[in-house]
């Protein structure tokens, strides 16, 4: 069996975020993780990432690609769509997204 590699940082290419949805998937993250009573540790080691960049995607300094939104809630013990569900909630009611983006 092949050791996996963590990955670091953002993916290649990635130049920009919208804050708002990046905040509100922290914040569902986080509540997510405390409600099951887990360290941000333990969830990072079973998403396979850095500590330190599920605190950055926990604090919203960081949007996760779409494989690691699936590898969180996968870690959590919930679906991709109850993580999204929870963040849409989170989300300001005024947040729309930017000129361009869908």
């Amino acid at each position: 069996m092949q050791k996996r590699t963590i990955q670091r940082g953002r993916p290649k290419g990635a130049m920009t975020f919208d804050v708002e949805p990046a905040l509100a998937f922290g914040a569902a993250v986080r509540a997510a993780r405390t409600e099951l009573g887990v360290a941000q540790e333990l969830l990072a080691h079973r998403a396979g990432i850095e500590r330190s960049h599920m605190g950055k995607i926990e604090r919203g300094e960081h949007m996760p690609t779409l494989a690691l939104v699936l590898k969180i809630a996968k870690a959590l013990g919930c679906s991709s769509a109850d993580l999204m569900l929870a963040t849409e909630a989170l989300l300001p009611k005024t947040w729309q997204p930017a000129a361009g983006k869908t």
